[in-house]
C-alpha cells in the first residue's frame, strides 16, 4: 500500500511540475525548434496508431488505376497539395521550408506499406480528415466529397512515377480545381514558355497548407 501511495504522489508532483511549466510559458511551441526526438517519436506512434485503427473500416473502390479518376486527381493536386508535397520537377515551396513538421515529398515516395489496399484506405482517411496540429486540413470540410478524395488518393499512386513533362500533362488534361463541393469554371492552366515552372495550373479558391501521410 505504502509504494502504491507513493507511486501516486510521485505521477502527481510530475503532473504539477509540468502544468507549471506550461503556465509558465516555457514550452516551445515555435515551428522552427524540432520536437525531442523522444516526444516526436511518441507523437509519431499516437498518429500512427489513431489512422490505422480509424481507417480500418475505409474500403478502396477498385476503380482506382482508373486513367478518368487519376486525370481528375491530377489538377486537385497540383491546386490543394502541391505547394506542400511538391510535384515532379519542382523545387520546394517557401511555405513548406516553413512547416515543421515537414510534409512528405510525394513526387519522390511510393507507398510505404506492403499492403496497398491498407495504404490506401490511410491516405483518404488522412485527406478526408486531416491530421490535428499539422498543417495538413479536413479536405471534407473545405467541400471535397468522398469521390474527390478517392481521385487524389489514384493520383498519388502514379505520382512518383511522373516525369516534370508527364505531371504538366497531367495537370493539363485535368479540369483543374473542381470537386464535389467546388463547381467553378477555371481558365485553362498556361502550358510552355508561358507556365512558369513553380506556378500551379491555375490559381486555387482553396488555399490551406496541406499534409498527409
Amino acid at each position: 500500500m505504502k509504494k502504491l501511495l507513493t507511486g501516486a504522489l510521485g505521477i502527481l508532483l510530475l503532473a504539477v511540475a509540468a502544468a507549471a511549466l506550461v503556465q509558465a510559458g516555457c514550452v516551445d511551441v515555435a515551428a522552427d525548434t524540432p520536437h525531442s526526438p523522444l516526444v516526436y517519436r511518441l507523437i509519431e506512434w499516437t498518429r500512427e496508431r489513431s489512422v490505422d485503427r480509424q481507417s480500418q473500416d475505409v474500403a478502396p473502390p477498385a476503380n482506382l488505376a482508373e486513367p478518368e479518376r487519376i486525370r481528375r486527381g491530377a489538377g486537385n493536386y497540383d491546386a490543394m497539395c502541391a505547394d506542400c508535397h511538391t510535384a515532379p520537377g519542382r523545387e520546394d515551396s517557401e511555405l513548406r521550408k516553413g512547416l515543421y513538421p515537414q510534409p512528405p515529398d510525394f513526387s519522390r515516395r511510393a507507398a510505404e506499406s506492403g499492403d496497398s489496399g491498407r495504404e490506401n484506405a490511410r491516405r483518404f482517411w488522412i485527406i478526408k480528415h486531416g491530421i490535428k496540429a499539422s498543417a495538413m486540413p479536413a479536405w471534407s470540410r473545405a467541400g471535397v466529397d468522398d469521390e474527390g478524395v478517392w481521385d487524389l488518393v489514384a493520383f498519388l499512386k502514379v505520382l512518383p512515377g511522373l516525369s516534370a513533362e508527364d505531371y504538366r500533362r497531367q495537370v493539363e488534361s485535368s479540369d483543374g480545381h473542381r470537386h464535389g463541393g467546388m463547381n467553378a469554371q477555371h481558365s485553362p492552366p498556361p502550358t510552355g514558355a508561358d507556365r512558369h515552372p513553380s506556378a500551379s495550373a491555375h490559381e486555387p479558391i482553396h488555399h490551406h497548407p496541406a499534409h498527409a501521410h
